[in-house]
Protein backbone atom coordinates (compact mmCIF):
# COMPACT_ATOMS: atom_id res chain seq x y z
CA UNK A 1 0.00 0.00 0.00
CA UNK A 2 1.51 3.38 -0.98
CA UNK A 3 2.30 5.94 1.69
CA UNK A 4 -0.33 8.59 2.31
CA UNK A 5 0.57 12.05 0.99
CA UNK A 6 0.58 14.95 3.45
CA UNK A 7 -2.75 16.73 2.99
CA UNK A 8 -2.88 20.42 2.07
CA UNK A 9 -4.75 22.68 4.47
CA UNK A 10 -6.13 21.88 7.90
CA UNK A 11 -9.22 19.97 8.94
CA UNK A 12 -9.73 20.99 12.59
CA UNK A 13 -9.96 17.42 13.98
CA UNK A 14 -9.80 18.00 17.75
CA UNK A 15 -11.63 15.17 19.46
CA UNK A 16 -10.66 11.51 19.33
CA UNK A 17 -13.58 9.09 19.54
CA UNK A 18 -11.81 5.78 19.96
CA UNK A 19 -8.75 3.72 19.18
CA UNK A 20 -9.27 0.40 17.42
CA UNK A 21 -7.04 -2.55 18.26
CA UNK A 22 -7.08 -5.72 16.14
CA UNK A 23 -6.95 -8.82 18.33
CA UNK A 24 -6.62 -12.55 17.71
CA UNK A 25 -9.02 -13.65 20.46
CA UNK A 26 -11.76 -11.20 21.44
CA UNK A 27 -12.69 -13.03 24.65
CA UNK A 28 -9.09 -13.09 25.91
CA UNK A 29 -8.63 -9.41 25.07
CA UNK A 30 -11.90 -8.40 26.75
CA UNK A 31 -10.71 -10.05 29.96
CA UNK A 32 -7.33 -8.30 29.73
CA UNK A 33 -8.81 -4.83 29.12
CA UNK A 34 -11.50 -5.41 31.75
CA UNK A 35 -8.75 -6.05 34.31
CA UNK A 36 -6.68 -3.13 33.00
CA UNK A 37 -9.47 -0.52 33.03
CA UNK A 38 -11.68 -1.86 35.82
CA UNK A 39 -14.66 -1.40 33.51
CA UNK A 40 -17.14 -3.60 31.77
CA UNK A 41 -17.36 -3.32 28.00
CA UNK A 42 -20.15 -1.02 26.79
CA UNK A 43 -20.79 -3.58 24.05
CA UNK A 44 -19.40 -7.08 23.76
CA UNK A 45 -19.43 -9.73 21.07
CA UNK A 46 -21.11 -7.47 18.55
CA UNK A 47 -20.57 -8.05 14.82
CA UNK A 48 -19.94 -6.14 11.61
CA UNK A 49 -19.91 -7.62 8.13
CA UNK A 50 -20.73 -6.89 4.53
CA UNK A 51 -19.09 -5.77 1.31
CA UNK A 52 -19.77 -2.07 1.87
CA UNK A 53 -18.02 -2.11 5.22
CA UNK A 54 -15.20 -4.27 3.81
CA UNK A 55 -14.56 -1.71 1.08
CA UNK A 56 -14.22 1.09 3.66
CA UNK A 57 -11.41 -0.99 5.19
CA UNK A 58 -9.72 -1.72 1.85
CA UNK A 59 -10.53 -5.42 2.26
CA UNK A 60 -12.20 -7.89 -0.15
CA UNK A 61 -14.55 -9.06 2.64
CA UNK A 62 -15.14 -8.32 6.31
CA UNK A 63 -16.70 -10.35 9.08
CA UNK A 64 -15.68 -9.35 12.57
CA UNK A 65 -16.58 -9.43 16.26
CA UNK A 66 -15.90 -6.46 18.50
CA UNK A 67 -16.21 -5.06 21.98
CA UNK A 68 -15.94 -1.47 23.18
CA UNK A 69 -14.66 -0.06 26.46
CA UNK A 70 -15.41 3.57 27.33
CA UNK A 71 -12.75 5.40 29.30
CA UNK A 72 -13.44 8.89 30.61
CA UNK A 73 -11.92 10.47 27.50
CA UNK A 74 -11.60 7.76 24.84
CA UNK A 75 -13.15 4.53 23.62
CA UNK A 76 -11.17 1.34 23.04
CA UNK A 77 -12.57 -0.92 20.30
CA UNK A 78 -11.23 -4.48 20.34
CA UNK A 79 -11.75 -6.05 16.92
CA UNK A 80 -11.37 -9.70 15.96
CA UNK A 81 -11.50 -10.21 12.20
CA UNK A 82 -12.96 -13.63 11.43
CA UNK A 83 -12.79 -12.98 7.69
CA UNK A 84 -10.25 -12.21 6.48
CA UNK A 85 -8.18 -13.22 9.49
CA UNK A 86 -4.86 -11.42 9.45
CA UNK A 87 -1.36 -12.44 10.44
CA UNK A 88 0.00 -10.88 13.64
CA UNK A 89 1.68 -7.51 13.07
CA UNK A 90 5.39 -7.17 13.64
CA UNK A 91 5.10 -4.19 15.98
CA UNK A 92 7.80 -2.47 17.98
CA UNK A 93 8.24 1.07 19.28
CA UNK A 94 10.70 1.89 16.48
CA UNK A 95 8.71 0.42 13.57
CA UNK A 96 6.89 3.02 11.44
CA UNK A 97 3.16 2.42 11.59
CA UNK A 98 3.31 0.94 15.08
CA UNK A 99 1.29 2.75 17.69
CA UNK A 100 0.88 2.72 21.43
CA UNK A 101 -1.99 3.50 23.75
CA UNK A 102 -1.06 5.47 26.85
CA UNK A 103 -2.90 5.45 30.18
CA UNK A 104 -2.37 8.44 32.47
CA UNK A 105 -1.92 7.66 36.16
CA UNK A 106 -1.25 9.80 39.21
CA UNK A 107 1.03 7.37 41.05
CA UNK A 108 2.99 5.32 38.54
CA UNK A 109 4.95 3.37 41.15
CA UNK A 110 1.78 2.19 42.90
CA UNK A 111 0.00 1.20 39.65
CA UNK A 112 3.15 -0.53 38.37
CA UNK A 113 3.47 -2.52 41.62
CA UNK A 114 -0.20 -3.61 41.55
CA UNK A 115 0.05 -4.64 37.90
CA UNK A 116 3.27 -6.62 38.49
CA UNK A 117 1.63 -8.40 41.44
CA UNK A 118 -1.28 -9.29 39.12
CA UNK A 119 1.11 -10.85 36.59
CA UNK A 120 1.55 -8.07 34.02
CA UNK A 121 5.01 -8.29 32.45
CA UNK A 122 6.56 -4.93 31.66
CA UNK A 123 9.11 -4.34 28.90
CA UNK A 124 11.44 -2.68 31.40
CA UNK A 125 11.49 -0.94 34.74
CA UNK A 126 9.63 2.37 35.19
CA UNK A 127 11.65 5.35 34.05
CA UNK A 128 11.75 9.02 35.08
CA UNK A 129 13.07 11.50 32.50
CA UNK A 130 16.14 13.31 33.80
CA UNK A 131 17.92 16.52 32.83
CA UNK A 132 19.30 16.44 29.29
CA UNK A 133 17.01 13.59 28.15
CA UNK A 134 13.82 15.44 27.27
CA UNK A 135 12.65 18.88 26.29
CA UNK A 136 11.02 21.10 27.32
CA UNK A 137 12.60 21.25 30.76
CA UNK A 138 9.10 21.32 32.32
CA UNK A 139 8.69 17.68 31.22
CA UNK A 140 11.50 16.58 33.55
CA UNK A 141 10.20 14.17 36.13
CA UNK A 142 7.68 12.53 33.77
CA UNK A 143 7.48 8.84 34.65
CA UNK A 144 6.75 6.09 32.10
CA UNK A 145 6.48 2.30 31.95
CA UNK A 146 5.64 0.12 28.93
CA UNK A 147 3.98 -3.27 28.52
CA UNK A 148 2.08 -5.21 25.85
CA UNK A 149 -1.43 -6.58 25.60
CA UNK A 150 -1.91 -10.28 24.70
CA UNK A 151 -1.47 -9.52 20.97
CA UNK A 152 1.63 -7.37 21.40
CA UNK A 153 -0.02 -3.93 21.21
CA UNK A 154 2.32 -1.53 22.99
CA UNK A 155 0.74 0.08 26.05
CA UNK A 156 2.15 2.80 28.28
CA UNK A 157 1.59 4.15 31.76
CA UNK A 158 2.52 7.81 32.22
CA UNK A 159 2.60 10.18 35.17
CA UNK A 160 3.11 13.31 33.06
CA UNK A 161 4.82 16.57 33.86
CA UNK A 162 5.05 19.78 31.86
CA UNK A 163 4.67 19.33 28.13
CA UNK A 164 3.47 15.74 28.52
CA UNK A 165 0.49 16.92 30.61
CA UNK A 166 -2.80 17.46 28.87
CA UNK A 167 -4.30 20.94 29.13
CA UNK A 168 -7.26 21.19 31.47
Amino acid sequence: MPAQAVPRGTFDLRTAAHVGISVADLDRSVEFYRALTGREPAVRDETMHGMGFAQTQGLPAADLRYATFHLDNLGIDLIQFREPAGAPAQVAANRPGSMHLCFQVDDLAAVYARMREAGVEFLGEPYTFASGEVTPAEALGTEVAYFNDPDGTNLELIAPRGGFSRPS
